[in-house]
């Protein structure tokens, strides 16, 4: 059974940077891709990024292009998601999750195991 423990989230002003981690347990890391989305209140859960397994290919929302860098560490069994130049809208819950098969693209559906999230709180 795969498990995944995100951390790293807080409060941060706008215009400020967060580094979140997601630990993975459970299976071989370098056999799933990995995805971050996020979940602000009120509103449905996103895609924001994803790694292949290798980490030789990242996929981003446009939102966050340019300001988020998602990697991975296969020997640590660690993905990271490196937040720049935080916007009060990036406010939400933060969640890393694995995909199996194909690309680590926006379809939430193929994304088969999640973790249990951790908050990212950007003041004005």
């Amino acid at each position: 059974q795969v498990q995944l423990v995100e951390s790293g989230g807080g409060l941060v002003q706008a215009g400020g940077s967060l580094r979140l981690s997601c630990a993975f347990s459970g299976r071989t890391f370098s056999s799933y891709n990995m995805g971050w989305f996020r979940q602000a209140p009120g509103k449905e859960r996103e895609f924001v990024a994803g790694i292949s397994k290798s980490g030789t290919s990242a996929y981003y929302a446009d939102s966050v292009k340019g300001r988020f860098t998602i990697s991975r560490d296969n020997a640590k069994d660690t993905v990271y998601l490196q937040m720049n130049s935080l916007k009060p809208e990036d406010t939400a819950v933060y969640y890393c999750a694995t995909k199996p098969y194909g690309l680590p693209t926006k379809e939430q559906m193929s994304y088969n195991y999640w973790g249990p999230g951790t908050q990212v709180t950007v003041s004005s």
